[in-house]
């Protein structure tokens, strides 16, 4: 008896790397294709597809290696739940790009086998993704690897300290509220289009800021966002109680950003609620904010070095001092998780405010279905 295969994605865009995962799908059985519709596509992504629902699925459909396709019923992440049920596969694949918690949890629950393929293109092909095609590969994301609160006024009056963030190529198209500064990105595509234009990358930030945050807003956006995208490289951004750093101090330096590159990796988490409000139950204290704030310094020290170890611990330490302050910024499931990898890995954090989104994994191994980034070098037009 031949298996059933289910796999899931928006597929706009259709290019050589859809064609090359759902061939490679299709070695395992006959091939059952969930397309996202438009309604779920702007919902996740912000933006419509560049191709609607139905022209998506008579090209998915037209494919030979497809048994059949069709548009998901459902809406978020898990879609394409009630067609899973209904059709019962014996295997669920998604490339790396696509790996969720949630998604591993569902085919769980539903006794379906959940395998991961690595995105390799067909020989002599170049790699492709829609983020690349849909033409905004240009404008970065941003992470924070320590220190992050202390870019809002409230925190950092307390004790002052330094975010540490780096701008990261969008090799992939990550999730909305999911901490890499997507809403902040989204006004940066509004304000330039698909480039950073040429120009003093700290005022071209502060351009950004000030878009993102026109007189009269109640919830100011930290500003490690806006710097974090248009600055290039590692940055050490120092607040001392005001919503735009006293100090910037930058790392360009090849070597250090390759050896960051080989040894943080992002696990992915579910993206936070719609509803998530991480600032229940905060208890901002000048004890919580310091511990912050040594722990961030402690990181950046320890990046300089290329001390591992104390890399790892930095970032934990980190992680854990947010967290005093901030509580709903982990729960028990997000402490599961993160168990699963503690052996292996040196330190952790949640990306952004937490609640949901990426696992930031500080290592020395290959960990399985994740997420290896690219940080930018240039400014300017990219």
């Amino acid at each position: 008896m031949t298996n059933k295969v289910f796999v899931s994605g928006c597929f706009d865009l259709l290019h050589s790397g859809h064609i090359s995962f759902l061939k490679s799908a299709a070695k395992f059985g006959e091939l059952y294709v969930a397309i996202g519709s438009d309604e779920t596509i702007q919902n996740l992504k912000n933006r419509y597809p560049i191709y609607n629902q139905e022209e998506r699925l008579f090209m998915i459909s037209e494919l030979s290696c497809v048994k059949k396709a069709f548009v998901s019923s459902g809406s978020g992440i898990l879609d394409f739940k009630k067609e899973l049920e209904e059709i019962k596969p014996e295997i669920f694949i998604v490339n790396a790009d696509g790996d969720s918690l949630e998604k591993r949890k569902l085919c769980e629950s539903l006794g379906v086998k959940y395998a991961v393929l690595k995105r390799i293109p067909k020989e002599n092909l170049p790699q492709r993704s829609t983020t690349r095609l849909a033409g905004q590969f240009n404008i970065p994301y941003r992470i924070d690897l320590a220190g992050g609160w202390l870019d809002q006024p409230f925190v950092s009056k307390k004790f002052p300290g330094p975010v540490l963030t780096i701008s990261i190529e969008p090799t992939l198209e990550f999730n909305l509220r999911s901490g890499m500064a997507t809403s902040t990105r989204n006004k940066a595509m509004k304000l330039w289009g698909h480039h950073i234009p040429k120009g003093n990358p700290e005022e071209l930030a502060k351009i950004l800021f000030s878009y993102e945050n026109p007189p009269g807003t109640k919830e100011v956006a930290g500003s490690q966002d806006s710097l974090g995208i248009v600055l290039p490289g590692l940055n050490y951004l120092d607040y001392g109680g005001e919503y735009w750093p006293n100090r910037i101090e930058s790392i360009k330096d090849d070597k250090i950003l390759k050896w960051i590159e080989e040894h943080i990796c992002l696990i992915p988490l579910v993206p936070r609620k719609n509803d998530f409000k991480v600032l229940d139950r905060t208890n901002v204290t000048e004890a919580g904010t310091k511990k912050l704030s040594v722990a961030s310094n402690f990181c950046w020290k320890s990046i300089k070095a290329k001390n591992l170890t104390n890399f790892g611990k930095a970032m934990k330490d980190s992680f854990e001092a947010q967290i005093e302050m901030f509580p709903l910024m982990s729960n028990s499931e997000l402490q599961s998780e993160i168990d699963k990898y503690r052996e292996s890995t040196f330190g952790w954090k949640v990306s952004g405010a937490g609640g949901g989104g990426y696992l930031i994994f500080v290592t020395d191994k290959q960990i399985e279905s994740s997420i290896k980034i690219n940080i930018r070098r240039g400014e300017g037009i990219l």
